[in-house]
């Protein structure tokens, strides 16, 4: 997977770097495209002023010569040599747009770059792939061939976790109020921002892109429901409903009432989970049919359903509980490093993330919630975490923290 992940990463690099710099030669273009084109614009004006002044010359030395008397004709001469001079004039005049450079014609041409364009020739692969191979390190006691087996893990145990900090976006992203966020299949990362009631994108390092859409409404949490569509509840006692938003169109596509509050929303691109706090109760709804399922006793400030078990978060009472997707409760989780638990991730493997505001800590629990380990990331800036959110492919892991009240902190981990 790591050289997947890193033919991926240059890949990306790759693109961005040739998009760079096609934008930065049609920018190229674009301006002395301009700057042509102003310049013929100002010539031709030019030319048609004295085109102009010569045409009104010629008339008026047409009528005297047709209609005035002799003495008016000997009166006239003056004129004549006027105009004669003013012809003369222009003939200089024209004589010196051919012997510049302002009647030469002028074309703009893009000249490809050598080295791009012999990259096919020169690049023959994307790189190379080799097996490196180590001493067998592993002493296996001699008995039962399932003794043997039962010493090779398949997953990493809880000790090994330790996420390595890659990326701090500070002033990058703006004077906003996060209140939740999500990395996108694309590694890029939208934000809830209820400073503005707005749901922001932002590229995957840090750069705004664009405001999706704005909220008449406070909003809870979000998560994505399909490539292009993301799930926002809002914080309303009056309006019980779950906005499912068009990231390309950047606008509400549907609105989804349920009988109870929404707060926590989670969903595995089959079923949508919608959670209620004052409620005490979740809503489960079949994107397929729409039909809707109640769970009594399921809830949580940040919920997340995953490989058939909700996960839910209770902010008051500092702990975590997990259910089977039918509803029964399978255990909770209580730990002194977690307070005010703002933010609830899984990675790959199936562990636990909760982000503890109060304690400025990550604690990581076991899938079976036996065994737990808690991350202090002060050193980082990881202070206040107000969320988590993991890209379980990438093991990517974004934190933010609420430094003051307009500036984030944006962390960026991998796990």
């Amino acid at each position: 997977m790591d050289g997947i992940e890193k033919s991926h990463a240059m890949r990306r690099a790759i693109d961005d770097y040739l998009n760079e710099l096609e934008e930065n030669i049609l920018v190229d273009l674009v301006t002395k495209h301009s700057t042509l084109e102003s310049n013929m614009n100002t010539l031709l004006k030019h030319i048609d002023h004295q085109s102009n002044k010569i045409c009104n010359l010629q008339e008026k030395l047409s009528k005297m010569t047709k209609y005035a008397t002799e003495l008016q004709m000997y009166v006239g001469l003056r004129e004549m040599e006027k105009a004669t001079s003013e012809v003369k004039m222009y003939k200089m005049y024209i004589e010196d747009l051919k012997s510049g450079c302002n009647l030469n014609e002028h074309t703009l041409e893009i000249e490809i770059s050598f080295h791009l364009e012999s990259m096919s020739e020169v690049i023959k692969s994307f790189g190379e792939i080799n097996i490196t191979a180590r001493c067998f390190s592993i002493q296996v006691k001699t008995g039962r061939k399932d003794q043997a087996q039962d010493l090779v893990s398949t997953a990493p145990g809880i000790e090994q976790i330790q996420p390595l900090l890659v990326r701090t976006l500070t002033e990058e992203i703006g004077p906003i109020n996060v209140f939740a966020c999500h990395i996108l299949p694309d590694s890029n990362f939208i934000i809830l921002d209820n400073h503005k009631k707005q749901l922001l994108l932002f590229s995957h390092d840090g750069i705004f892109i664009k405001t999706v859409v704005t909220f008449n409404e406070f909003t809870g949490d979000l998560c994505l429901v399909e490539n292009n569509t993301v799930a926002v509840t809002f914080e309303s006692n009056v309006k019980n409903q779950t906005a499912l938003v068009d990231m390309e169109k950047n606008e509400i596509s549907k609105t989804i009432e349920i009988s109870h509050d929404c707060l926590g929303v989670t969903c595995d691109f089959q079923m949508l989970v919608i959670s209620g706090v004052g409620s005490k109760k979740s809503t489960m709804v079949n994107l397929k049919d729409m039909s809707q399922n109640i769970l009594e006793g399921v809830w949580g400030n940040r919920i997340l359903l995953y490989k058939d078990k909700i996960y839910c978060i209770d902010s008051k009472q500092h702990k975590v509980n997990c259910y089977e997707r039918t509803g029964e409760h399978i255990w909770t989780f209580m730990d002194n490093e977690i307070n005010n638990p703002c933010g609830l991730a899984l990675d790959i493997n199936g562990f636990v993330y909760i982000a503890s505001s109060g304690k400025s800590t990550i604690v990581v629990v076991s899938p079976d919630a036996t065994t737990s380990k808690t991350i202090r990331q002060e050193a980082e800036g990881m202070i206040k975490p107000i969320g988590i959110d993991i890209h379980r492919n990438t093991g990517m892991m974004i934190v933010p923290c609420q430094i003051r009240e307009d500036k984030p902190r944006i962390l960026l981990f991998r796990i």
